[in-house]
């Protein structure tokens, strides 16, 4: 696992004497994701810089890394799990090597393939690759998205960066707030893809490849997830299909020259790991986190696997008030805003793994892929609430759903009711989206002081999810949320975390669950194998159900639980008076001062459960802080007809 950065000019001319300056700057803020060296290439028109984190073959696997052939060089970030068998294939073409490295396939596969080499590769990914006979870069990302590629054309310069504090170093390169992007995160939570919270960089979408030659970019993509499709196999047959594909998927994962183990929540998906892998090694490495607080505490869980497996478990027990003092520095940490409370202990798990191993394999994906989450019942539930008679519906169920108990704990009641109405009241495409999102259309238009509002239009402000939804193949509604979750919320929001969390620490995490004949295999699955009446993963816990202790098995999912209600309240108050109060608002010129004391208020007199809202302003304002004075300005033609409105950051 590495950071990457480069640049290239895109007329074909020569850089300025001062491009490696510049290309080490770049690559110097990405130590963290990659502390063990760093390479850089500069020639003719392009630039290569490589911070590496040591996995596989130790001793020759420095990049940039050229063709033994001198045709072409890459720099690269992640692994290629099947890079031996590609290389054999490879060999028997008359392709030469000189290392052991899963990169070098890389190189003489685009030169065997062109941008077909990708369909081969089944890894997580990012690199970018120039071809000096054809002066062409080609760039990809893997088919989920588990690595970062950011990139902007500017100033006739193409760059890209493994995040986003790369470009800052690159002269040039401007990088602006623009409110829409703003307007997007508090909806979200977190920028979907392919924009980034600056307006003139984006992301590259997972499975797809760029390539520039001539000044001109190209995009294209190379694959996606299948749709569901009827299937004759009786489910036994599937089970022992599943349980295959998912034995090979960790063992895949399991190749490292540097030890290895296991995030262990005690969950379903993270055991199931821990079991195949416990088969698979003599003695396998565990790590969780645990609370002192019985509420939010699941150690046991945990403690119950490692026991089972007779693993060499390691465990962390802190306190979750811990957390509260934590998550504003966690959060000014990554290089863009998100508002997931659990960053943190998912920030101090990687933080204990890295103390004993270099790889750490997670269950990330399972939900996605088998309708894990409670919002794939809440979308069924729907079905029935709309099929219902109008007087029903507003004369019975919604003034009851008004008045149910509130708390500020994981379960609450009428929060949960009010969330389900509003989603349920949604077109199908929104219904879920709706459940996640922080700061709805009718909320924000109470927020924002810009005089121009055609940007928080429902259209307009989660176009990212009508786009999703609408391509998915699927022939259902279900089938079609199931293709979002998937390819938004899993892309941007699960793994950006658990990428940003783990290489804050120079740790790599890898996801079997996401291995591409794993996830192929689950998304063709019909609907009733992932979600059978109020069952959840179905088949996976079926297949998968020796492996697990009964108590595992028959609980329902939770994650990290930490009391962000309360906090608002109490510890975190300080710095909600701090950033959401009147004084920091009317300097700002965003937000409209009132709208957002209402929140507050709401929130404080326990009127309103309004912990999304506040913590997701909180964590904007928290980022906005602090970039770089002078350096980040937030303009936009929005505010054009209201001086005094522009916020430097």
């Amino acid at each position: 696992m590495c950071g990457i950065a480069g640049f290239v000019q895109a007329n074909g001319g020569p850089l300025p004497a001062e491009a490696h300056g510049w290309l080490s700057a770049m690559t110097g803020c990405l130590a963290h994701r990659g502390p063990d060296g760093q390479g850089l290439l500069v020639e003719g028109p392009v630039a290569l810089g490589h911070r590496r984190l040591s996995i596989i073959d130790l001793s020759t696997g420095g990049q940039p890394m050229e063709h033994v052939s001198g045709r072409c060089v890459v720099t690269f970030n992640g692994e290629i799990y099947n890079y031996q068998d590609i290389r054999a294939e490879l060999e028997a073409k008359g392709h030469a090597f000189a290392t052991h490295s899963d990169t070098e396939v890389i190189l003489a596969g685009w030169l065997e393939w062109g941008p077909r080499c990708l369909e081969r590769f089944e890894g997580m990914f990012a690199f970018a690759l120039w071809d000096r006979t054809t002066r062409t870069l080609f760039c990809a990302r893997d088919r989920f998205g588990k690595k970062p590629f950011f990139y902007t054309l500017q100033d006739g310069r193409f760059a890209f960066a493994s995040e986003l504090s790369a470009f800052s170093h690159l002269p040039g390169v401007s990088l602006s707030v623009d409110p829409r992007t703003l307007a997007r995160f508090l909806a979200y939570e977190y920028v979907p893809t392919p924009d980034s919270i600056y307006r003139e960089v984006r992301k590259l979408p997972p499975s797809h490849w760029l390539i520039l030659q001539g000044g001109n970019i190209t995009l294209g993509s190379y694959w996606d997830l299948p749709a569901p499709e009827p299937t004759r196999a009786s489910e036994e047959e599937l089970c022992e299909e599943l349980r295959r594909l998912l034995t090979q998927a960790v063992k895949r994962r399991m190749i490292s020259d540097v030890p290895l183990g296991v995030f262990l929540s005690g969950g379903i998906d993270s055991s199931i790991v821990a079991g195949l892998m416990a088969g698979l090694a003599p003695r396998i490495k565990t790590f969780s986190i645990g609370f002192q607080e019985a509420s939010y505490d699941e150690s046991a869980y945990a403690r119950s696997v490692a026991k089972m497996w007779n693993t060499e478990h390691y465990e962390h027990i802190l306190c979750a008030e811990d957390c509260a003092d934590l998550l504003p520095e966690i959060v000014t940490r990554f290089d863009e805003p998100m508002a997931d409370p659990s960053i943190a202990p998912t920030y101090l798990l990687s933080r204990v793994t890295r103390e004993k191993v270099t790889v750490a394999l997670g269950g990330d994906g399972a939900d996605e892929l088998f309708a894990g989450y409670e919002h794939f019942l809440g979308f069924k539930a729907a079905g029935f609430y709309n099929a219902l008679p109008s007087l029903l519906r507003k004369g019975v169920i919604d003034p009851i759903c008004g008045v149910l108990p509130a708390s500020e704990g994981y379960v609450n009641l009428r929060l949960g009711a009010a969330t389900f109405l509003a989603g349920a009241r949604q077109p199908r495409w929104l219904r879920i989206q709706t459940w996640l999102s922080a700061l709805h259309p009718e909320q924000q238009e109470k927020l924002w002081l810009s005089p121009d509002q055609s940007f928080l239009s429902r259209n307009t402000l989660y176009s990212s999810t009508r786009r999703t939804f609408d391509r998915s193949s699927a022939s259902t509604d279900m089938e079609r949320t199931f293709h979002a979750y998937a390819r938004q919320f899993l892309l941007d929001y699960i793994l950006v975390k658990v990428d940003r969390c783990t290489m804050m620490h120079s740790l790599e995490a890898r996801a079997p669950f996401l291995d591409r004949d794993f996830a192929e295999f689950a998304s063709r699955l019909p609907t009733h194998y992932k979600l059978r009446g109020l069952t959840r993963k179905y088949l996976l816990k079926k297949a998968m159900a020796d492996v697990l202790p009964p108590e595992i098995l028959t609980r329902n999912k939770r994650g990290f639980l930490i009391p962000v209600a309360r906090w608002l309240r109490d510890k975190l108050k300080p710095l909600v008076e701090d950033l959401l109060g009147e004084s920091h608002l009317r300097q700002q010129g965003l937000f409209d001062p009132k709208a957002v004391r209402m929140l507050i208020d709401e929130h404080d007199t326990g009127k309103m459960d309004r912990r999304k809202e506040l913590w997701t302003l909180l964590v904007l304002q928290l980022w906005l802080k602090r970039r770089p004075k002078g350096q980040v300005p937030l303009e936009s033609p929005l505010w054009a007809t209201r001086p005094g409105l522009h916020a430097h950051v």
